[in-house]
C-alpha cells in the first residue's frame, strides 16, 4: 500500500501562485492530481509519469522529482474558480487516465481557496 501525503494548500489572493506537493512512501509509475468542489465530481488535472515527468495544462504545471518520490502542482495565475480540495493520486496500471476507478492510492487532500 503506498502513502501519499499531500502539503501547500492555503488561501491565495487571485492572480497569486502556489504549489502542491505529493510525497509517495514509495516509487509509483503514475502520479497525478484531482480536483473537487463540493457538489461537484472530483475533476482530473493531469498526471505525469517516470517517462514523462512533466506537464504543462495552461496555468499549471505538473511535475514529479522521483529522488524525493514526490510530485508537484504549480499553479499560476489563480483565479476563484481553482478554489477546491486538491487531490493527489497514484497508480502502477493505466496511465493519463480521468477515471478515479484507474487510480489506486489516494491522498488526503489539500483546500487550496483563492479569493477575488
Amino acid at each position: 500500500q503506498v502513502q501519499l501525503v499531500e502539503s501547500g494548500g492555503e488561501s491565495v489572493q487571485a492572480g497569486g501562485s502556489l504549489e502542491l506537493s505529493c510525497r509517495a512512501s514509495s516509487f509509483v509509475l503514475v502520479m497525478g492530481w484531482f480536483r473537487q468542489v463540493p457538489g461537484k465530481e472530483r475533476e482530473f488535472v493531469g498526471a505525469v509519469t517516470q517517462r514523462d515527468p512533466a506537464s504543462v495544462r495552461g496555468r499549471f504545471t505538473i511535475s514529479r522529482d522521483d529522488t524525493q518520490n514526490t510530485v508537484y502542482l504549480q499553479m499560476n495565475d489563480l483565479k476563484p474558480e481553482d478554489t477546491a480540495v486538491y487531490y493527489c493520486a497514484a497508480t502502477n496500471g493505466v496511465v493519463f487516465s480521468s477515471r478515479l476507478a484507474d487510480w489506486h492510492f489516494w491522498g488526503q487532500g489539500t483546500q487550496v481557496t483563492v479569493s477575488s
